[in-house]
């Protein structure tokens, strides 16, 4: 809005001189309050990240071009590295932060510029920093197996105190398939009790691991232990259990498609599938599950660990598709999620950002 001139406004109302220059300076005014207003930054709409790791962070660290468009081969007479992505020339990599307290502040500063709500998972010590450094931020997570592959467990005392006493509200990362261990296996089904008891939705690991050189990097682990059909039997055991598939069960779509037909409770995340394949396969795989009807079960997230900037990049995969609907996207960044968690519902938006019931 331009200053309407003195002249005009004189003239076209026959008011005395001090009388349009008083006009003519509430009207200069109020232009400039709404130029200020239109200027000011907007929020962003929501978004929660269901799959986030407080670890990262520390020396030598190399950059990361997301979407490595093939997995290489390696011969077991040379000295393989842990990592089977191919090189890129990418024009902007991702690098890692210097100290983990740098990775922790880097990240929640995302949270604050994308407005950002986020489950972060580790350790009790590890989360609850992140809590403290941004209480409205952070829904706590923690799990009976927070070093995948080391095969320690937390005891069920310690964890029953941690949901009832300390605020963790999530179990997870469950990360069995590191250990060649089907999420079926009796003798870890007293922690899925557990939460089935106090009513905790739990975030299990299956499908995608190893990032190409999982016999490298994971002697135990087992592609096939992430086959998502194998939680049938830990749900008919636990019918209230909240369970999401982590990763989306990466890439066993046609099974992953048959237990969420056969589960209506069950839900997926797309973390670490939605930047570390190639960008035309990640497209694939959320679309194949939006299609065959479960786009209320398909959750946000980005696997958030060592380079910070993860989640501006992932959110742009999800606001960029294509074959999404506007409210597809939000249900997709927000509002799934939101549900599974049960959070307060009048939080849910619309496919504009505004909030509705």
């Amino acid at each position: 809005m331009h200053r309407a001139p003195t002249s005009f406004v004189r003239s076209r109302y026959h008011r005395p001189r001090t009388a349009a220059i008083t006009l003519a300076s509430g009207l200069a005014m109020f232009a400039a309050a709404s130029a200020s207003a239109q200027s000011a930054p907007t929020k962003p709409p929501p978004v929660i990240d269901i799959h986030v790791h407080t670890f990262g962070g520390g020396p030598g660290l190399p950059p990361m071009c997301p979407f490595p468009p093939q997995f290489l081969a390696s011969d077991p007479k040379t000295k393989e590295g842990t990592i089977g992505w191919s090189d890129q020339n990418c024009v902007l990599p991702l690098k890692g932060a210097a100290t983990p307290d740098d990775y922790m502040k880097e990240v929640l500063a995302d949270y604050e510029r994308l407005n950002v709500t986020a489950v972060v998972m580790g350790d009790e010590a590890s989360v609850n920093k992140w809590k403290a450094a941004a209480p409205n931020r952070i829904i706590k997570g923690t799990s009976f197996t927070n070093a995948p592959g080391a095969g320690k467990y937390e005891s069920l005392e310690k964890l029953r105190a941690a949901y009832t006493t300390g605020g963790f509200k999530v179990m997870g990362e469950i990360g069995l398939q590191y250990e060649g261990i089907s999420p079926s296996d009796t003798s870890v089904d007293r922690y899925f009790a557990l939460a089935e008891e106090l009513d905790i939705p739990v975030g299990i690991h299956m499908g995608t691991g190893g990032s190409g050189r999982a016999n490298i990097g994971s002697p135990k682990f087992r592609g096939s232990m992430g086959n998502p059909l194998l939680l049938e039997d830990l749900l008919a055991r636990h019918p209230k259990l909240r369970v999401w598939v982590m990763h989306a069960g990466y890439p066993m779509i046609d099974n992953m498609l048959t237990l969420l037909q056969a589960n209506s409770h069950v839900y997926v995340d797309v973390a670490g599938l939605i930047w570390s394949y190639p960008r035309k396969e990640v497209d694939s795989y959320i679309q194949r599950l939006v299609e065959a009807g479960f786009e209320d079960r398909v959750m946000f997230g980005t696997d958030q660990l060592v380079w910070p900037k993860l989640m501006e990049l992932s959110i742009e995969v999800i606001d960029r598709a294509s074959y999404l609907t506007p409210q597809q996207k939000r249900d997709i960044l927000y509002n799934n999620a939101a549900r599974f968690l049960r959070l307060d519902k009048s939080t849910t938006t619309s496919s504009n950002g505004t909030a509705g019931k």
